[in-house]
């Protein structure tokens, strides 16, 4: 179980910034990857021939989450619970290497282009991977980066200051 040791080392982190970018649940997120790993423990050497395990923990974890949201769905009476949004805040993001601002931007996205930023950018996975995770075809994980960065940029750019020459343009 070295191996597995080492994995969970070297990628524990990225899962749980990922989770939490794509949930906005820092709490709800740690849960879920900790049930992640522990599965992927329970199954080390079928997980380790998979090709990729960190994307086979990420879709687990993802699972775990949604699975946790359906049992207080169940269990709450008078109807389902709003999921959380995510502010970025102590009960959001938590720390990640995101400044405040663009983590409120992120959490500002459509639930799935932040869960695809939080895997082609946090996770470092391929949008093979991705589109495996989410079980969505490669072509629609580029659709969403794309619309997701273009949000991103567009929210990002401020007015350059007024000093004559350059009025109008805007940082690119």
């Amino acid at each position: 179980m070295d191996d597995f040791t080492e994995f969970y080392a070297a990628r524990k982190d990225a899962v749980l910034r990922a989770v939490t970018a794509a949930t906005g649940d820092r709490a709800g997120a740690e849960d879920a990857v900790a049930e992640a790993f522990t599965r992927a423990y329970s199954r080390w050497t079928r997980v380790a021939g998979h090709p990729s395990p960190t994307a086979w923990v990420l879709r687990t974890a993802f699972n775990a989450y949604r699975s946790g949201w359906r049992r207080v769905w169940r269990e709450r009476p008078g109807g389902a619970p709003v999921e959380p949004r995510p502010t970025g805040g102590e009960h959001g993001f938590g720390s990640t290497d995101l400044g405040l601002d663009m983590r409120r931007l992120v959490a500002a996205l459509p639930r799935r282009q932040r869960e695809v930023v939080a895997l082609r950018i946090l996770a470092d996975l391929s949008a093979e991977h991705v589109g495996a995770v989410l079980r969505i075809r490669t072509a629609t994980v580029d659709v969403h980066l794309h619309r997701a960065l273009r949000t991103l940029r567009q929210a990002t750019r401020r007015p350059v200051p007024d000093d004559g020459a350059n009025a109008g343009e805007e940082l690119r």
